[in-house]
């Protein structure tokens, strides 16, 4: 075992919070790598001179923040997989390069791992009043509106739910799973080219729906993105609602000063 310190009985700071930034400084220095499993449970209570229950509440503070696994029967893990790095500026330009998808494989471009897609569907629908709003439409239009589940290295990341007029994607594709490009190539096909878009990011806990789809323990967070795309007129073509697991990304913005 690293030499991880000991608590202070004199900070005030509760004792499983005082170990879970001990366990923590190891795995953000790299000294525990991708993979390596932690001190068992039995060593840490030695080591700590603290009841089972207070390491357990450590390491479940690693765990919510998304920087350990547990594996039943096996220990507690270190977290493998590296952060997708979500480069605002420049996705939509290699979106072009890429084959379908979604953020995961377009913004999976600076992350080491391998970017999938599943859960695809497409249906025709009328519009919530939220979406029907940002696209100044009524609730008697009608939207095409396409759903994914975002995966790295099999590991799910995100959810997007895609919604977009049916006056905008009359063209029959645009209703079916992206094909090479994406979305946003068969808009500018079909004579709607994305010129800006607009991104309001939150953060909230998941529902236990939204857990269970992204395969996450309780306690983890999950980032909001709601994305709305306009062509060079002002017209809205696209509102994007995405769920992203937050432990999983890293949101970089890059801004011209002028």
């Amino acid at each position: 075992m690293l030499h991880l310190g000991q608590v202070d009985r004199e900070d005030d700071k509760p004792p499983y919070r005082q170990i879970a930034d001990l366990l923590r400084r190891p795995i953000s220095t790299g000294q525990w790598a991708g993979g390596d499993r932690l001190p068992s449970e039995t060593a840490l209570v030695h080591h700590f001179g603290v009841a089972r229950m207070t390491v357990r509440q450590a390491v479940q503070q690693l765990r919510a923040e998304g920087l350990v696994v547990s594996e039943h029967g096996r220990g507690v893990f270190v977290r493998a997989a590296s952060p997708v790095r979500r480069l605002a500026s420049d996705r939509f330009v290699r979106q072009r390069l890429h084959p379908p998808g979604t953020d995961a494989v377009v913004e999976a471009g600076k992350a080491e791992n391998t970017p999938t897609v599943d859960r695809v569907t497409a249906t025709r629908e009328k519009p919530n009043p939220v979406v029907a709003q940002r696209l100044g439409l009524t609730s008697d239009d009608d939207v095409v509106v396409r759903s994914w589940r975002c995966l790295a290295d099999g590991r799910p990341i995100a959810t997007a739910v895609s919604y977009i007029p049916a006056t905008v994607a009359h063209n029959p594709t645009t209703e079916q799973p992206a094909g090479p490009g994406g979305i946003y190539t068969q808009l500018a096909d079909a004579g709607h080219t994305v010129e800006r878009f607009t991104e309001e990011v939150g953060a909230r806990m998941p529902t236990p729906e939204e857990r269970r789809t992204l395969t996450v323990p309780p306690g983890v967070p999950v980032l909001t993105v709601l994305r709305t795309a306009y062509r060079s007129d002002g017209g809205a073509v696209e509102v994007r609602d995405m769920l992203k697991v937050a432990s999983a990304y890293l949101l970089e913005y890059d801004y011209p000063t002028r």
